[in-house]
């Protein structure tokens, strides 16, 4: 399966401008896919939700401290400290589109 970068987002979106009458460059898209990256990151480091309708939330989700153990030496007990995580939940939208997509993925995955 490909992976796709944030080079390879912005050259496709200034692909897809570049087809209207506006002249869109890719340091233009560049600039604003950056820009909504550094915005969705500060608010959730603020500690809010970003909600992009039909597309899914992002949140910041709270771990408690809890005690692990050592997988090469399971006796030993090591305090794991409480951390907060950011998680992602898809909206309607992309879930029916990503939910059709079962036979692309087992294609991907035999070649």
């Amino acid at each position: 399966m490909a992976t796709i970068t944030k080079r390879d987002l912005v050259v496709k979106i200034t692909n897809e401008l570049g087809t209207t009458k506006s002249k869109i460059t890719q340091g233009d898209v560049h600039t604003i896919v950056q820009a909504f990256i550094d915005s969705v990151s500060d608010s959730l480091a603020q500690g809010d939700s970003v909600s992009l309708r039909k597309f899914g939330n992002f949140d910041v989700r709270e771990f408690a401290a809890k005690v692990g153990r050592n997988p090469k030496k399971p006796d030993q007990e090591v305090i794991i400290p409480a951390r907060a995580s950011v998680k992602f939940k898809p909206g309607n939208e992309l879930k029916e589109k990503v939910a059709t997509t079962l036979h692309i993925i087992r294609e991907k995955q035999k070649a």
